[in-house]
């Protein structure tokens, strides 16, 4: 293909599967205290029945043969002040001409994987009559699934949003939309920053924003000031305030040392699923995990490109890469990390809460990013919208991007539409 764009296929290795094995008949087990329940983290018994399940029954090539199905590719992409990547993405194509590009972006615990269930859908589903059509773009993240990661230090939001923003163009699309949660969230907002040019709206199913200031936003924030909370956001403070006060700890701990975590990710599988299991179960909304879902989802990671350890230095990046750039770093064409929860014009924006996510935030709290555009508020769904809630996702995509919603028309000449 043109432009070093190549089909690629996921091909592990014969003796990288029976080292896994290996690993996993020879884990040793802690311990755990009488009446442990999930509060204390994965059980013990859950996480004996997926090692196991992962050791004796599941079959990673099965697995491998389905994703190899999706349409795989690979290119080298490079950032300013760093190495080329090879990165890994999906690369769906509508047969409806002026189909709109959309880039789905995944995060943590999460990778392209996520975003299976609203591959068709979106592509073969858009028929450009009824609903509207995208091409659809769901690549692996730097440091993610099958993308390499840099070995430079200072790979921020910014590095990862102008990784995927060169993407789309050398893809042929010049102008494109977003949908992502978690750092798909984040990177979103990156892209609106710094290529707002060519990022024209985002779909996002994860609440982070600021609360409206009276010296900012003194509208909104009086706005915000006398009008109750609805039900959504009252129940929504209750989830806000328990993932703060218990489900932080891996924020911090990969925000912090990720080095030293990695140790452990890359040299045992159990303590990968387990550090994995424990956020699918806890940020989704009683989805019905099947045992070959949650080990297809962590072999993912276990067989990464850049290994298991790579995916956590993105919180470390993000946390530590907020200053201004050293002047080698600019005159090397490093791009600065823009603050995702600033003010963005001309970036269309919309929203999908899903009352099971970490932050469910009041909606005043999301006019301070942006232009916003679509917001529908779901009666059930967590963190992982796309695999626990594709037919929502899906459904507020076509309404956000089809004819009469918020951002129908936003990208030249790609309307979703055939006439």
């Amino acid at each position: 293909m043109a432009d070093n764009i190549k089909q690629y296929s996921i091909q592990v290795d014969e003796s990288r599967i029976k080292d896994l094995k290996t690993r996993l008949s020879l884990a040793r087990f802690p311990d755990e205290l009488d009446a442990a329940e999930w509060d204390m983290g994965a059980p013990l018994a859950d996480v004996k029945r997926l090692t196991k399940h992962w050791e004796q029954s599941y079959d990673w090539k099965e697995a491998e043969a389905e994703l190899n199905e999706l349409p795989n590719f690979v290119t080298d992409i490079q950032c300013g002040g760093f190495e080329p990547l090879a990165i890994h993405f999906v690369h769906f194509r509508s047969k409806v001409k002026g189909a709109i590009p959309l880039l789905w972006i995944h995060g943590w615990p999460g990778h392209f994987y996520e975003g299976i269930k609203i591959m068709k859908p979106l592509t073969e589903g858009g028929d450009g009559v009824q609903h509207p059509a995208f091409d659809l773009v769901v690549p692996s993240l730097p440091n993610f699934g099958f993308s390499e990661g840099p070995k430079t230090r200072g790979f921020t939001l910014a590095q990862y949003a102008e990784t995927l923003n060169k993407l789309m163009l050398k893809l042929g699309y010049n102008e494109y939309v977003t949908q992502g949660g978690d750092w798909g969230t984040h990177i979103s907002r990156a892209l609106a920053h710094l290529f707002p040019q060519h990022c024209k709206a985002a779909h996002l199913n994860m609440d982070s924003a600021n609360p409206p200031g009276f010296f900012t936003n003194p509208l909104l924030a009086i706005q915000h000031a006398i009008t109750p909370y609805s039900k959504r956001e009252r129940e929504g403070q209750k989830r806000t305030k328990w993932f703060d006060a218990e489900g932080r700890g891996y924020n911090h701990q990969q925000s912090t040392k990720p080095q030293t975590l990695g140790y452990a990710l890359a040299d045992s599988p159990v303590a990968l699923l387990a550090w994995i299991y424990e956020k699918l179960h806890d940020w989704s909304d009683n989805y019905p995990w099947t045992d070959d879902e949650v080990c297809t989802w962590v072999s993912i990671y276990w067989f990464s490109t850049a290994g298991p350890a790579a995916s956590a230095r993105i919180y470390y990046e993000r946390q530590h890469g907020t200053g201004p750039l050293k002047q080698a770093d600019t005159d090397k064409g490093r791009l600065r990390q823009p603050d995702p929860r600033a003010y963005s014009p001309g970036v269309k924006l919309g929203f999908s809460h899903f009352p099971m996510d970490l932050h469910v935030l009041p909606s005043a709290w999301m006019r301070t990013l942006g232009a916003v555009v679509f917001e529908r508020d779901h009666e059930d769904g967590g963190h992982f919208a796309s695999w626990e809630r594709p037919d929502e996702i899906v459904r507020d995509l076509r309404d956000m991007f089809g004819r009469g919603g918020g951002a129908f028309g936003c990208i030249k000449g790609a309307t979703g539409y055939s006439a």
